[in-house]
């Protein structure tokens, strides 16, 4: 009773403006299964993944991949690394089948710091990959996100305007 006078809610399924939705993310691919559990999960939607499907589907998802990069930031004095920033960089765009661009093609990162210690590596390499299945998490629901802000009219735009 107190949480729903604050204005909290839990999260309302999304209404997104179209009904299917073909992605060109591999469908085993980590993103692919982030996407694939997150889309249809957050709305009513039917995501399409064969590769002879993308014309069936109101709008295509071009997932032109992922970066994955991992700098070092910090080194003790002996010039051993104490710590890396990762980075995993997502570039996609969202298109009508034989028509036009609804969102052109968009570049989407996320960074975090992670320490090291050469004793426990093999829990910092368990660490990298949870930080990076952490970032993935958050770019997919930023996609989420993305197609949730669109209306109808961006589908039914022109592709001459």
């Amino acid at each position: 009773m107190v949480l729903s006078a604050c204005g909290f809610g839990l999260r309302a399924p999304v209404d997104y403006p179209f009904h299917t939705l073909y992605s060109s993310a591999p469908r085993y691919s980590p993103l692919g299964a982030e996407l694939q559990r997150q889309l249809p999960a957050s709305g009513k939607l039917v995501y399409l993944t064969q590769p002879a499907q993308p014309t069936d589907a109101q709008v295509v998802l071009d997932v032109f991949g992922e970066q994955r990069k991992k700098t070092v930031i910090g080194v003790n004095a002996t010039g051993q690394a104490r710590e890396f920033q990762l980075t995993l960089t997502l570039k996609f765009r969202l298109r009508v089948p034989q028509s036009h661009v609804v969102i052109p093609d968009t570049t989407l990162t996320q960074q975090r710091t992670m320490s090291y210690d050469e004793t426990l590596a093999l829990a910092k390499e368990a660490e990298e990959a949870a930080l990076y299945r952490s970032m993935q998490v958050d770019l997919v629901q930023q996609i989420v996100r993305r197609l949730a802000a669109l209306d109808a009219k961006a589908l039914e735009k022109s592709s001459d305007e």
